[in-house]
């Protein structure tokens, strides 16, 4: 089918997605696309609201959950939107049809007194390797960021007199993260070790393998799963639920939400919001265990 390829030239260019998300798109859409084929639909004008419904049912019946679903059909939206704009078709067939309910799914995090356990008792090597462990997981905890922020950080993004990092997030967009003394001092004593054992690299990402070269997202994600196993028995221990955990501190000790949102980067509250169910059960078992008439 024709126009692809100009579409996802618009999200890179015009709309400035990540390469992961137009990855994923291109995954939606060539789905859709190997569906439309074996429906004899060779044309984008011939797609209806129908042929979105009846792909949802294929999709369903194939065992993809509801929320990989409902991503599909927002990616078909976008999609549709574009060729709109470019008129190649008059409407929009996505647009209007009912998805299928998505069960809410709390943020998983580790608890406070896990992250401090890691932080203050397990033991990390003494060499590069070791430094940047630890400030890899600090990095996530201190500021919240993405794997995604967090592999691209550079030194010139670090402002060590104003204590500020500039973190570059989804569709460019920067915003600022304060830098405690503790995480300053974390920083400044790996940026030794690592300039003294690349001393070439210096200026440039912060974070490097072993080599010498900036770490990637495998690299990163093996880490915290080694040292999360070590204080917690949570079965998803990616760089998320570290992210996750420092925006459910933040809340339980009392912080603002749009501070926290402005912190995480969210570009709308509702995406944020879902951190108040955590700190609902807590103090819903609070109250279990403390009420006389509970």
């Amino acid at each position: 089918m024709q126009n692809t390829e100009s579409f996802y030239k618009y999200l890179e260019f015009e709309r400035r997605n990540s390469s992961h998300t137009i990855i994923a798109y291109k995954n939606d859409i060539g789905q859709f696309c190997s569906y439309l084929q074996d429906e004899d639909c060779t044309e984008w004008t011939q797609v209806t609201s129908r042929i979105v419904r009846s792909w949802m049912v294929h999709l369903i019946n194939d065992g993809v959950s509801a929320r990989s679903v409902n991503r599909k059909v927002s990616t078909l939206k976008v999609f549709f939107r574009y060729l709109m704009r470019e008129e190649i078709i008059e409407t929009n067939p996505a647009e209007g049809v009912i998805t299928p309910k998505v069960p809410k799914r709390l943020p998983v995090f580790v608890k406070e007194v896990e992250m401090d356990s890691l932080l203050d008792c397990v033991s990390f090597s003494e060499d590069f390797s070791g430094e940047r462990d630890r400030l890899i997981i600090e990095m996530f905890y201190h500021t919240g960021m993405r794997l995604s922020e967090l592999v691209s950080l550079k030194d010139n993004q670090i402002d060590f007199p104003n204590g500020i990092i500039k973190v570059l997030g989804k569709r460019n967009k920067e915003r600022i993260v304060p830098v405690m003394q503790e995480l300053k001092a974390s920083i400044l004593r790996y940026m030794t070790k690592r300039d003294h054992e690349f001393p070439e690299s210096k200026g440039s990402f912060v974070f490097l393998t072993n080599k010498g070269v900036p770490v990637y997202h495998k690299l990163v994600y093996r880490v915290v799963n080694k040292y999360l196993a070590e204080v917690s028995t949570i079965t998803k221990r990616s760089p998320h639920v570290i992210r996750h955990s420092f925006a459910t501190a933040l809340l339980n000790r009392g912080a603002d939400l749009n501070a926290i949102k402005e912190l995480l980067g969210h570009s709308n509250l509702a995406a944020t919001e879902v951190y108040t169910h955590n700190s609902y059960e807590k103090l819903n078992s609070i109250y279990k265990q403390a009420h006389p008439r509970a």
